[in-house]
């Protein structure tokens, strides 16, 4: 069975980090893209970026380039979402999802339940 753990969120003050972590289990590491996504309450879910941990290429939206970045342990079968400089408007429930690569394409087929952070102003 194919499982991704979500793990990392919480509260904390604007202008700091959190580290997301999303541990995979079940599959073939190597050959999946791993995506993260976030949604605000009364919002649509937003792609954030995604890796592909073949080649490690990245894939970033534009609301958090520069201040976020994506990494692959493949040794671990974790990926990494480190948040920096966040924003009130970070604030949402984070989920990683996985879908067959080599390429970030948008057909994620298996996700995490999420893990909530909060941004206070």
């Amino acid at each position: 069975e194919v499982e991704l753990v979500e793990s990392g969120g919480g509260l904390v003050q604007a202008g700091g980090s959190l580290r997301l972590s999303c541990a995979a289990s079940g599959l073939i590491f190597d050959d999946y893209v791993i995506g993260w996504f976030r949604q605000a309450p009364g919002k649509e879910r937003e792609g954030v970026s995604c890796i592909s941990s073949s080649d490690v290429s990245t894939v970033y939206a534009d609301s958090v380039k520069g201040r976020f970045t994506i990494s692959s342990d493949n040794a671990r079968n974790t990926v990494y979402l480190q948040m920096n400089s966040l924003k009130p408007e970070d604030t949402a429930v984070y989920h990683c999802a996985a879908e067959v690569g080599p390429f970030c394409s948008g057909n994620y087929i298996v996700w995490g339940q999420g893990t909530l952070v909060t941004v206070s102003s």
